[in-house]
């Protein structure tokens, strides 16, 4: 019998240099990401790593309580993967703006673990493999146009969400630097 027959791959698998449609959401669909200042600690973890050439983003959401990304990991970040170094990151820079500015609020992501205190992302991301041009546009149409379902309202049209990559797809004006045109890719 193969060895990997019992092996259980999460569904947050990715295999470096292949692009993928990923979804990571906070612990308990909480509203972290609803302040600004949280959905920069996003921004930050993907401006570092891309400089770094560790990812390739080619699309982004950042929504009030999860995140959508089209990207490629390049490569592990040290002895890490590079999305565990994004999940790390950005939880401690969660924990340390929740401890200095909105102490009541940690109590919602407190966990009791032996290497850890808080959980701030759910575990199990999505991670999907796009191996065509038509599934990569219909997740790039989705990513762009979850800002503005009526469950969430957060913008009236997708350029117009500040949080997503929809205004460089729309405008072809680049508004963040880690932003990579997908359509080279394909």
């Amino acid at each position: 019998m193969e060895a990997n027959y019992f092996k259980y791959n999460r569904k947050s698998f990715v295999q470096i240099g292949k692009i993928y449609f990923w979804t990571a959401t906070i612990n308990k669909w909480q509203l972290l990401l609803r302040n600004d200042e949280f959905k920069n600690i996003i921004i930050q973890s993907l401006e570092f790593l891309s400089e770094r050439n560790k990812i390739d983003v080619f699309a982004f959401v950042i929504m009030p309580n999860h995140v959508h990304f089209i990207w490629r990991i390049n490569e592990n970040n040290g002895k890490e993967t590079t999305i565990g170094s994004f999940m790390k990151f950005t939880a401690h820079q969660f924990l340390k703006k929740l401890r200095n500015e909105h102490p009541e609020e940690l109590l919602k992501y407190k966990e009791i673990a032996h290497n850890k205190t808080h959980e701030f992302w759910q575990r199990d991301a999505l991670a999907v493999p796009l191996f065509t041009k038509k599934v990569a546009l219909q997740k790039l149409d989705y990513i762009h146009n979850n800002p503005i379902v009526e469950k969430w309202a957060l913008a009236n049209e997708p350029a117009d969400y500040k949080y997503s990559s929809a205004f460089f797809y729309e405008k072809n004006v680049k508004n963040f630097s880690f932003i990579k045109d997908m359509m080279n890719e394909f």
